[in-house]
């Protein structure tokens, strides 16, 4: 294959520093140093080759992962990872597997709701892999109503045990990653009984599989539940079926940090605020919305430089076509998401500072802030993978039909991400999360206490009642002033309009399910406000780097006008805006695609995304594309014989004329 760099002349346009631009997409010059090195020790070992996973069948696809995961183990154990290098590798490796739940859900939660003599007992264990953990709370009739599970933990006073039991077929606990075919231990949420009270569902610590021969300990069912959407994508996950009979467990394997049962079957509150519990669903949801950025950055990457190689229409006297991405209905469809990707990097970045300084809080028993966090991260949770699942999508298209083959990249990504958009919560039920604690910011609004953190804006009620957009040319909308406070209206005004409407119901109940689609979309509009004010925020930073802030700059704007022009009814029926300022800020947007394109290619670099963990021949570093192409179609299976099995039995009598006589 050719060495040549199709894609020189691009880098050559760009017009900013593209090693510090590259950590700044990192966070910080030690964490791209990290990602740098993690990144290229999984490209260089061939063991996590990866090119023909949507060729294997299922048992080979499964056996293949379990192959990788024990290798990424053996290599961290070797060079001495860091936890922090250890999570970058395994995420490299670029295959869902069951160490993600283990590592992910399992050790967190044990962490979160155990208390210090459950820590000193399960976590070496956890921490050494000498067991294997995933987290089972989903069951066959509930994911997103924890408070519908059915699975029973009934104390035993005689014993001095629970006895966990699926008294229904829905009570079947379904989709735990890891729990079909390898997970030895599980925590698993059920309904705690004492007596005959129900104390609600609370999670305990139960084994599965023999630590000896890994069957089935006695009253457990357990399988994986079957094939997903995609070849390999989300395939290499063992996602299970659990099913309890009468299991017994000793009393002390209830995570007892919040609340505990003592030996008598007295339940009892601990001395730590339940609220507690909460620390780690926040943590799981902020590494969900950095996840985002990191999947909308690989589609954009591979459409991006696609989009520069491909050429249609438009020759002149015999010259060559047009590259596609010069026509400005691509780039009206790619900058968007390009610029999405950088907006969801930085506020993934804050979210991790949220979840730090909400962690020292608890500990101190501060709870002031935890409401308005678990608001946002739900939001931004569901705002994001949602975002994210459809710009995937869009990325394929963009490619025209050579995005349909599964080397492009992108059908396999899209069928990989898209759980993300129910597991942690369905994205409808988050929003709806988040619109509650809205309506409850604004019902308190005049009572003396002050909105915090992303709903502080609110505290300026009048001012963003009765502002007016100012905008009277188009360069007027790159102030992020002017920018930020109609973001900040139109939020505003569409929760006072839906906490209005409210009102008029007797049952607020009633009002809300009515109401919920408008709801939702002042929700929406919440965090997108979120997303656009933390990108203004990074912006204030020192960003170091020729030209590095400029780019960061255009993009930022590319991201709040699009929205901006996306969402514009919403804008002007709010009377935020005019509908000639939306069309000021439109124009403004069509100038800002001209400012981006010269370094859309050097942008997708930043990313710093190796080819094999790209996993496409689309978005080759390169693009060599069409060479590659024709290569990876003659390692198909299929290519193997000129002449296919069944030629001679069913497409000879077909031919011949003998269908009738042929043995089919």
């Amino acid at each position: 294959m050719e060495a040549l760099d199709y894609h020189a002349e691009e880098r050559r346009k760009a017009e900013f520093d593209l090693e510090e631009m590259k950590i700044v997409w990192a966070g910080s010059r030690q964490n791209y140093e990290i990602s740098d090195r993690m990144a290229r020790l999984v490209a260089s070992d061939p063991v996590f080759r990866k090119d023909n996973r949507t060729m294997l069948s299922r048992k080979d696809l499964f056996k293949d992962t379990l192959r990788k995961a024990a290798h990424a183990w053996k290599r961290i154990i070797e060079l001495r990872l860091s936890e922090e290098e250890a999570h970058m590798l395994r995420s490299y490796v670029d295959q869902p597997a069951f160490t993600d739940l283990h590592w992910g859900m399992f050790i967190p939660a044990i962490k979160g709701q155990g208390t210090e003599e459950q820590h000193e007992k399960w976590l070496p264990m956890a921490y050494k892999m000498q067991i294997i953990g995933c987290y089972a709370q989903t069951e066959l009739g509930h994911g997103s109503n924890v408070q519908g599970l059915e699975t029973t933990a009934t104390f035993d006073p005689q014993t001095d045990e629970f006895v966990i039991h699926s008294p229904t077929l829905t009570s079947s606990k379904w989709w735990p990653g890891g729990l079909g075919k390898v997970s030895t231990h599980a925590v698993v949420y059920a309904r705690l009984i004492t007596g005959a009270q129900d104390h609600g569902v609370h999670g305990f610590i139960v084994q599965l599989r023999s630590l000896d021969d890994h069957s089935p300990l006695p009253g457990i069912t357990v399988g994986d539940i079957g094939m997903k959407f995609g070849s390999g994508a989300y395939n290499s996950m063992d996602n299970g079926l659990l099913r309890f009979d009468h299991v017994r467990i000793p009393r002390n394997q209830m995570l007892m940090r919040v609340s505990q049962v003592t030996r008598e079957g007295k339940f009892v509150q601990s001395d730590v605020p339940r609220q507690l519990v909460y620390g780690t669903m926040v943590y799981v949801r902020q590494t969900i919305v950095s996840d985002a950025s990191c999947a909308l950055a690989r589609a954009v990457c591979i459409a991006t430089r696609y989009s520069a190689v491909r050429r249609q229409f438009g020759s002149q006297n015999g010259g060559p076509e047009t590259q596609v991405i010069d026509y400005k209905t691509q780039q009206s469809r790619l900058f968007p998401l390009l610029a999405s990707a950088y907006a969801f990097r930085f506020v993934g970045e804050w979210l991790k500072w949220l979840y730090t300084d909400v962690t020292q809080r608890l500990q101190a028993n501060d709870f002031s802030t935890l409401p308005e966090a678990h608001a946002c991260t739900a939001g931004l949770k569901s705002m994001t993978t949602s975002v994210t699942a459809d710009a995937i999508e869009e990325c394929r298209k963009l490619c025209g039909g050579h995005g349909y083959l599964s080397n492009s990249g992108l059908p396999e990504l899209f069928a990989v991400y898209i759980p993300t958009c129910t597991y942690e919560g369905d994205n409808v039920v988050l929003l709806l999360q988040v619109a509650r604690f809205l309506m409850k910011t604004v019902s308190q609004l005049g009572s003396g206490k002050k909105p915090v953190g992303t709903t502080a804006y609110m505290g300026r009620a009048e001012h963003l009642m009765q502002c007016h957009c100012d905008v009277e040319r188009a360069e007027d909308w790159l102030k992020p002033s002017v920018i930020l406070e109609a973001f900040e209206a139109r939020a505003f005004r569409m929760s006072i309009a839906c906490a209005k409407n409210l009102s008029k119901f007797s049952n607020p109940e009633d009002g809300f399910s009515e109401l919920s689609p408008d709801l939702l979309e002042a929700a929406i509009a919440h965090c997108q406000l979120i997303v656009v004010s933390k990108y203004i925020e990074k912006l204030q930073q020192d960003i170091p780097g020729k030209g590095v802030k400029r780019q960061l700059e255009i993009l930022c704007n590319v991201y709040a006008l699009h929205l901006l022009h996306k969402h514009l009814g919403d804008f002007v029926t709010t009377s935020c805006i005019t509908p000639k300022q939306g069309a000021l800020a439109n124009e403004q947007l069509r100038l800002l695609y001209s400012q981006v394109r010269p370094n859309a290619i050097t942008l997708v670099d930043a990313f710093n995304y190796t080819d094999h963990y790209l996993g496409s021949v689309l978005g080759c570093y390169n693009g060599n594309v069409y060479q590659r192409l024709y290569e990876e179609a003659w390692k198909d299976p299929l290519n193997d014989t000129v002449v296919p099995d069944g030629y001679l039995e069913y497409v000879w009598p077909i031919l011949k004329q003998h269908i009738r006589t042929a043995r089919l």
